[in-house]
């Protein structure tokens, strides 16, 4: 199917769902008791309850009423929290995975293609990612698989939602994983799978609580990520269509606020565009959040088609119907609106239904199963394992790893720097539109 009628009918579909969304579209809430709040320096008042206090801004998190905040002299400006639901594209629903024990013995690499095509095996020839720390906000990662329990930081973890659990994911949620992975997946020598920057010190900042985080947990975790000085935030999250009028406005100047503070403080914030197939460059009266905000390195999605399968039908197995480096169906665009592309992973949508391997141009990295092992009929049991998944959500940490190369390289460089390097390196492939890479296609090996 040509790549153009895909995205328009992505266009469609989510234009009429709209909403919130991780990497994709959902629905979003207000919640009535939970306030972000800008200060002035005075303090709050007492009949209020500071759940994230943003040391460093002039931004917090309370729990109370709104009239003890429209009546204190402290309060610059506030606004209900956005409770976020998550919902993933329906591609990524539909792959098959391996746990662990299954797939011993056999390395990922071969179906790494995201990896091959940024040259990462080269680029570990001078670093892997040494002396940086990358956080990954998101539906945390689960420390238990063997192939993210190496870099994984336990002591800076944290668990930002009020569920009263740990940094690890809650239930069947293996997206941060998955993301976590394609940054600093260790595959320890062979088995497993290759992460771009595997010696980089991994810190899981869970936002989600099942299927749902909330704005200021999330603004809470950049803050927190710059205070504990990750040279790198990787956020495969996001808010789309938010009006720019109203709360929206609110919304993007304390989204700011905590960025500027960010990147001020040495942290990259590497942010996917989304995947509502949207031009956010002429999207007049919405805007996408957080990756349209100050500082934010905005990532759309690439992805080849028919990797180690005959997607065109002609016998061969080894030529591709679009490279790696072109647009996937879904990525948001827009040449102001994105930094940088990179793998993201693509999909035949037509051959979904066969049983073509159409989930090799997704991303192959690490996941887990959630399974009834006391046999109660009820998944109780977090299975590590491999599998597949797409969305600019996948491309936004291929970048996050590079950066942290980068950064090892060149240990003195701040964020704007390290973010310079990676764009002055990109380009835009031959025959390919701008708008749908603004710097270009990641180049890691230049970059470095």
């Amino acid at each position: 199917m040509v790549h153009g009628t895909r995205r328009d009918v992505l266009k469609v579909s989510g234009a009429l769902l709209g909403g919130i969304a991780l990497g994709t579209t959902a629905t979003a809430a207000a919640s009535t008791d939970r306030y972000i709040v800008r200060t002035k320096g005075r303090g709050l008042p007492k009949s209020v309850e500071v759940v994230h206090e943003m040391s460093g801004t002039d931004l917090a998190v309370v729990s109370g009423t709104e009239g003890a905040l429209q009546s204190s002299k402290g309060v610059r400006g506030f606004a209900p929290d956005i409770e976020v639901e998550l919902n993933e594209p329906s591609v990524n629903a539909e792959v098959p995975s391996f746990d662990a024990s299954d797939y011993e013995g056999q390395p990922g690499d071969f179906l790494q293609w995201d990896k091959a095509a940024l040259n990462v095996p080269e680029a570990h020839e001078t670093t892997e990612g040494e002396g940086t720390r990358v956080a990954v906000i998101d539906s945390g990662i689960l420390e238990t698989h063997p192939d993210l329990a190496g870099p994984l930081n336990l002591d800076l973890s944290r668990n930002f939602t009020d569920d009263g659990g740990d940094h690890n994911p809650v239930g069947g949620d293996d997206h941060g994983t998955h993301v976590a992975g394609i940054v600093a997946a260790d595959n320890g020598g062979g088995i497993g799978v290759n992460g771009t920057a595997p010696q980089t010190d991994l810190v899981d900042c869970r936002v989600f609580s099942g299927p749902t985080a909330s704005f200021a947990d999330i603004l809470a975790a950049v803050v927190y990520s710059a205070n504990i000085g990750a040279d790198v935030a990787n956020l495969s999250l996001g808010a789309y269509p938010i009006p720019r009028q109203a709360n929206g406005e609110f919304y993007g100047k304390v989204l700011n606020s905590a960025m500027t503070y960010a990147n001020k403080e040495g942290t990259l914030l590497v942010i996917a565009a989304g995947n509502d197939s949207a031009d956010l460059q002429h999207d007049k009266n919405f805007i996408s959040l957080p990756n349209e905000g100050t500082q934010a390195v905005s990532v759309s999605a690439t992805g080849p088609l028919g990797y180690g399968w005959d997607a065109d039908g002609d016998g061969e197995v080894t030529d591709l119907v679009a490279p790696p480096e072109s647009p996937a169906f879904y990525t948001n665009y827009g040449t102001n609106a994105v930094t940088l592309a990179a793998p993201g992973g693509d999909a035949d949508l037509d051959a979904i239904e066969t049983d073509l391997p159409w989930f090799n141009d997704l991303v192959f990295n690490t996941v887990f199963t959630y399974e009834d092992t006391d046999g109660d009929g009820e998944p109780d049991t977090q299975v590590p394992g491999y599998g597949w998944k797409a969305g600019t959500s996948m491309a936004a940490p291929n970048v996050a790893g590079a950066a942290a190369l980068v950064k090892s390289a060149n240990p003195n460089y701040n964020a704007s720097q390290v973010e310079s390097a990676l764009k002055r390196a990109a380009d835009v492939p031959e025959d390919y539109d701008k708008t749908f890479y603004g710097s270009g296609y990641l180049n890691i090996l230049d970059a470095l």
